[in-house]
Formats: structure tokens, sequence, C-alpha cells
């Protein structure tokens, strides 16, 4: 009877097709999914390139990217940009971090830095359009003291 049983319980194992699913991604299938783009509240803004300018030194982002050159840290002035080049990108890559070397900041620096961060590399890249205005007013723009008003 156990053998009967036994070999019942084999031929059913057998005869079953399982669904095979793939339980990771890959780093090429990850390239490929497409993923809503967040817009940076910062763009075309010399202020936020300023501040994340300052900002790019004070947390010594320059001690692996050697400012924006690349040494330990890729380079940030080169057309190929591993994780990507968009703003969300780039934020995304401060805030959680990336595989063999870039830590995550997202709990160390608030978001507001961050854009400001991410504003200011994609301007080393060449990747931010040049302001179309000033941040500052036209009764604060600098002139020289001949100059009539």
């Amino acid at each position: 009877m156990c053998k009967r049983l036994l070999i019942a319980l084999c031929l059913v194992a057998l005869a079953c097709h399982r669904e095979r699913r793939p339980l990771s991604v890959t780093a090429n299938q990850a390239r490929h999914v497409i993923e809503p783009e967040i817009a940076n509240p910062y763009e075309k803004n010399a202020y936020a390139i300023s501040q994340g300018q300052q900002l790019f030194e004070q947390y010594n982002c320059s001690g692996c990217h050697f400012h924006g050159g690349g040494g330990i840290g890729p380079p940030l002035m080169d057309e190929e940009w591993i994780y990507g080049s968009s703003p969300a990108k780039i934020h995304q890559s401060i805030s959680e971090g990336r595989p063999n070397g870039m830590p995550a900041f997202g709990r160390r620096i608030p978001d507001f830095q961050i854009w400001q961060l991410t504003t200011y590399v994609r301007s080393v890249g060449g990747l931010e359009p040049q302001p179309t205005t000033s941040p500052r007013s036209e009764e604060m723009q600098a002139r020289r003291a001949e100059e009539p008003k």
C-alpha cells in the first residue's frame, strides 16, 4: 500500500508543471524599467546651483568625484552616466546611494539640499540649462559706481 502511494505521488509530481518566475531583476532588465520622472524644483535656478556647489564642497563630494573630473567616484563631466543623468536618477543616486561606493545620504541631508546638489551636478556635466533670469531682482544687480540707475 505504501509503495503504491509513493509511486502515485511521484507520478503526480512529475506530471505537474509549476510556473516559474524570476525572483530577481537583472541589471539589464532594470535599465529598461520605465519609472515616472520627478521634476527638479530648482531647474534653471542660479541660486540653487550656487548652493549646490557649496554643499558639494561641504559634504566632501569632491573627495570622490574630484570637482567633477572623476577619481574614486565616476566623473560628472562626461556624457555617459552609469545610472542616468535625469534629475530624478541623480536625486535617487544621492538619496539612496549606489552599489560599490556611493553612500546613501537620504536620511542625513534634507531633500531640498539633495535637489540643490542635483542641480549643481547637472550643471557640472553641462546638462542643466543656464538660468534665463537672475535670482536677484533688478535693484540688487551689481553696478559700477559711475553707472546711473
